[in-house]
């Protein structure tokens, strides 16, 4: 088997039948990332004889008889803001540094009992604070595609383990676009699902009502099969959604059939000018593809978008003080013991725990939510997303699924908005709105600038529409092939 650009349904089927075992397949993957890891910055954990251990046992059980599991060797990355039980877990932060947690996230406890092997820790925005992987307090990730461009954020390090072969899989969290964005960056698929359809349980809370677990893979299928193992009700999780879990890879496959019967809404908001000109190009050429393959394209309007960002930084800002009041210097990071004094202890923790960005937004949620400006700001915000929602509502009346832009710009130049936040900021401008209605979008490539940057087209569908979502996404998928090549950074 060869690591490089192996889809991982492709691994799991080959596990399964016995044609490789899993400790084969967990060796080459290992092998890749002490290899190539290091310029790009994907990993800031690799768990080898954990790896090796959960491989020896898939085989074993395979060779017993047993059946290893659905991700039987699914050799898979997790973004470290995952908890993992005896592996260190720090959100990378400087806060959360020899952090190890006594327990495990619903999520990878569900992935290990399925079969799958994680590899390691993958980088991240600090406190999943960011859109381009600069953010973190230990080293940045760079994409795989140009190493001079960012791999996109939060989940950079997800995005770019799975385009560089580095894992066959992995996990990330969508707060505002965190996974859709890298995704598109990066050249892969990256699915954020219905608000609830996932456990948080385990997942280190930055906005609590807007943070999505999801999955990475280089194929929609891969991606699906994922999500099938992941998504469920929890019962360590009052948000979780009870309802049963779709047939997501099923609906991956039924794409592949057409899509004849199916209204997909393009709106003009997300089409606007200033996107870039390759990008738009590749995005309508896309759905142009789509409509050959069957599908209707109608208008729709979603006339709120203008104040998508404003709503979700506001909403995000306030919940993120909220839920990081806790990281004081007591239970994480500077200990007392290290510490001349308790004023000390606060000093260096504030001083040098958290990152700038991470403090910018603290500060601002701070502020939004302080006596006499909690109406004015949270509260009106609050009301914004309502009206957001309420557009996705009538939109859907009229379409089955909406297809956009990811990203309106590919992957930028590391440093290009580092300086300048609103600039970051804009980065999610076409994501954060499915978030703020608790929706489901996927991304996938769509096309490359001349350059040789992926470009990222997203479908988003209506609350626990993840299946209609998967069938458009595989339909496109089966009459291109984006999805099929591979980066020149990394051989």
């Amino acid at each position: 088997m060869d690591a490089r650009g192996a889809s991982l349904t492709a691994i799991v089927d080959g596990v399964r039948a016995g044609t490789f075992g899993a400790r084969e397949v967990a060796e080459q993957f290992l092998d890749r990332i002490a290899r190539l890891d290091a310029p790009l910055g994907c990993y800031l954990k690799v768990d080898a004889e954990g790896a090796r251990r959960r491989a020896d046992a898939i085989d074993a059980a395979r060779k017993a008889g047993r059946d290893p599991g659905p991700l039987a060797g699914a050799p898979l990355g997790i973004k470290d803001i995952f908890c993992t039980r005896g592996i260190e877990t720090t959100c990378a932060s400087k806060i959360l540094r020899g952090f190890v947690p006594p327990y495990e996230s619903t999520v990878t406890a569900r992935l290990a009992a399925a079969g799958a092997i994680s590899l390691g820790k993958l980088n991240m925005d600090e406190f999943a604070m960011g859109s381009s992987t600069e953010n973190s307090a230990f080293k940045p990730t760079r994409n795989p595609w140009s190493t001079a461009h960012v791999p996109g954020g939060s989940s950079g390090g997800s995005a770019a383990a799975v385009a560089a072969s580095l894992c066959a899989g992995a996990t990330g969290t969508d707060t505002g676009g965190s996974i859709r964005q890298p995704a598109s960056l990066c050249g892969v698929v990256g699915m954020k699902p219905t608000y609830g359809r996932v456990s948080r349980y385990g997942v280190i809370a930055f906005a609590s009502s807007l943070d999505h677990p999801g999955p990475f893979g280089r194929t929609v299928e891969d991606s699906a099969a994922l999500l099938e193992v992941m998504a469920g009700a929890d019962p360590l999780d009052a948000t979780s959604i009870p309802a049963p879990v779709g047939a997501y890879r099923q609906a991956a496959r039924a794409g592949r059939e057409g899509l004849k019967g199916v209204r997909l809404g393009v709106p003009a908001e997300y089409l606007q000018p200033g996107m870039d000109a390759e990008v738009e190009a590749a995005v309508r050429a896309a759905l142009d593809e789509l409509a050959r393959a069957g599908a209707t394209v109608v208008p729709v309007s979603l006339p709120h978008t203008k104040y998508a960002i404003a709503t979700y930084y506001l909403i995000c800002t306030a919940e993120a003080s909220s839920n990081l009041a806790r990281y004081d210097g007591v239970k994480y990071g500077q200990r007392a013991a290290d510490a001349k004094s308790l004023e000390d202890m606060y000093t260096r923790t504030r001083g040098e725990g958290f990152g700038a960005e991470p403090k910018r937004r603290i500060m601002l949620g701070a502020y939004v939510l302080r006596a006499g400006y909690y109406e004015a700001y949270y509260g009106k915000a609050l009301r914004a997303r309502r009206k957001i929602a309420d557009d996705f509502s009538a939109a859907f009346t009229k379409c089955d699924a909406i297809v956009t832009p990811t990203s309106p710009v590919p992957a930028f130049k590391f440093g290009e908005r580092v300086s300048d936040p609103l600039q970051m900021y804009l980065a999610d401008i076409l994501t954060v709105a499915p978030n703020l209605a608790g929706i489901p979008a996927i991304s996938q490539p769509c096309g490359f600038t001349k350059a040789g940057l992926p470009i990222g087209l997203q479908t988003i569908g209506p609350a626990l529409g993840e299946e209609i979502c998967f069938r458009v996404a595989g339909a496109y998928e089966s009459r291109t092939e984006w999805h099929q090549r591979l980066p020149p950074e990394v051989v």
